[in-house]
């Protein structure tokens, strides 16, 4: 597996979070100034220098369960509060629509155009507010330096990474079921037309060679699509028309987006459950747990005019239902861990915190939201 593919998930998973939050902010009315705070405090919390560079080291992807908890945390940053149900929902639109994406890419480096157009999307959101765009910028500029000098071996050992993270994910999208790219069944329609990948010919043709690299005959087939020459060059600077759309906002308030456990999505997650492998990483985990302890606080509002929830189905029953029906195989085991009164009540774990943080004081508290991030994800 690829040690440098955290980074691109992180950032593809956390621009289709603010694509999909933004949305809803303006599905539900909410004030102008409340909306833009709660972006504004996800993207510093996202983008905090010190985490970043914690995340741009290589190293194996978080387990499912982990990244869930990050993500849980990175939401609930600001003044705003999901109930369960919305976040699952939040999380499985953010997941599907990555995986859709990786999965349409025409070139594994291709990938990295969809980065930079979720990128783009952030910058979009935070061009009024200097101090953070300055964030953005340094991400920017890094993941450029980073990852424009990588092979296409490379690029395809990151896209296999990705894939085989999300192989057992089949959540089923309203989008996707009416624009016809997904089954019922949860799984991804690939299209058979439009442009090949650049640097490639359209299909159709098999030229056979003399031991001297003489053409000798040409041979023709049909290659059962409809294809067209490759689209140019998309730019991989940080400033430039990436060409693909993938990685665009794919949201509006006039298309509400449902999700839907498939049939396949439940027997593959039970399936998963009993046979699974122990997992090489459970150390690496419970050490996230514990440093979860002194780890991001979820801001509380000071009144209740202050915060507010969102609701990412149409109505509180809708909501309700589904947090009833979601299959407990495909609950992301989200802990909550509040630091003081944990440490005092379970002193097994305030041992356990102790043995994987002998390097640093678990007690000291984070200077920002993001040193708190950093400080919850040390471990995996």
């Amino acid at each position: 597996m690829s040690t440098r593919t955290l980074p691109l998930l992180f950032i593809n998973l956390g621009g289709e979070m603010l694509y999909i939050l933004d949305q809803r902010l303006r599905a539900q009315n909410i004030p102008a100034d409340k909306a833009k705070k709660v972006m504004n405090d996800i993207i510093t919390t996202m983008f905090n220098k010190k985490f970043l560079e914690e995340l741009f080291k290589p190293q194996e992807l978080y387990s499912k369960k982990a990244l869930r908890t990050v993500f849980d945390r990175l939401a609930h940053a600001s003044i705003m509060r999901l109930n369960q149900a919305s976040m699952d929902k939040l999380y499985d639109l953010m997941t599907m629509a990555f995986k859709y994406q990786v999965l349409l890419c025409p070139r594994p480096k291709d990938i990295l155009l969809v980065s930079l157009n979720h990128m783009d999307a952030i910058k979009d959101f935070v061009k009024d507010t200097p101090s953070i765009l300055s964030q953005v910028d340094e991400t920017y500029q890094q993941l450029i330096e980073m990852y424009t000098p990588l092979s296409n071996g490379e690029f395809q050992l990151m896209r296999q990474t990705l894939l085989i993270f999300f192989q057992d994910m089949h959540i089923r999208v309203s989008i996707f079921l009416k624009d016809k790219v997904q089954n019922s069944n949860g799984r991804f329609v690939l299209p058979t037309n439009g442009p090949v990948p650049r640097g490639t010919q359209i299909p159709g043709m098999i030229r056979i060679f003399s031991c001297s690299g003489e053409e000798l005959t040409r041979l023709q087939f049909n290659n059962g699509g409809n294809y067209s020459s490759a689209l140019r060059e998309g730019s991989f600077e940080m400033f430039g028309n990436r060409v693909t759309k993938l990685g665009t906002n794919m949201y509006s308030v006039s298309r509400p987006v449902e999700t839907h456990m498939s049939g396949t999505s439940k027997s593959s997650a039970q399936h998963t459950k009993v046979n699974a492998a122990p997992n090489p990483l459970a150390k690496e985990e419970l050490n996230l747990l514990a440093r979860l302890m002194g780890g991001l606080e979820v801001q509380k509002p000071g009144s209740a005019d202050t915060g507010f929830r969102v609701n990412l189905f149409a109505t509180d029953e809708e909501e309700e239902e589904a947090l009833i029906s979601r299959p407990n195989e495909l609950s992301y085991g989200v802990v909550s861990i509040q630091a003081t009164k944990d440490q005092q009540a379970n002193a097994e774990l305030t041992k356990i915190m102790g043995e994987f943080t002998e390097s640093g004081d678990p007690s000291s508290s984070a200077s920002s939201k993001g040193d708190d991030l950093l400080a919850m994800m040390d471990g995996l």
